[in-house]
């Protein structure tokens, strides 16, 4: 049915995207095809690497141990932002086409007030994404 998973991962709150980490592996194992898990990080330090060069070892990293754990093929694409606040969701959408991936499986959260005013990530991505978008809640 797909070839190809893209998993959105933000390193630095990994542990609250376990719902949708589990579903994009069992999805790819049921279908016997790859994940790639997109982390986006800028040029300037930040909380989870010092510099673009450690934060794509530690989404390698990742992505290794989502394979092994979870019996996946899995693949790591570190992404460069000017400034990921602000251009997150447009860096995960040319993700999206550089990866190949025709399914995006990607965490989000129950929306509350504020998503009338900003739209969620995953609102964006699932509106403007010419691919299927599996948003999990959760």
């Amino acid at each position: 049915m797909f070839t190809r998973i893209m998993t959105p991962v933000d390193l630095a709150h990994a542990e609250r995207m376990e719902r949708s980490l589990q579903c994009g592996a069992e999805l790819a194992a049921l279908w016997g095809i790859p994940v790639v898990y997109v982390g986006v990080t800028a040029q300037t330090p930040g909380s989870v690497a010092h510099n673009p060069e450690e934060y794509g070892r530690k989404l390698a990293a990742f992505a290794a141990a989502q394979a092994e754990a979870r019996g996946i093929t899995a693949e790591a694409q570190a992404v460069v932002s000017h400034d990921p606040s602000t251009d997150l969701d447009d860096t995960l959408l040319k993700a999206v086409k550089d990866t190949g991936a025709d399914l995006v499986v990607m965490a989000s959260h129950v929306p509350g007030l504020t998503d009338y005013v900003w739209p969620s990530n995953g609102g964006k991505i699932a509106g403007h994404a010419a691919v299927s978008v599996m948003v999990v809640r959760g």
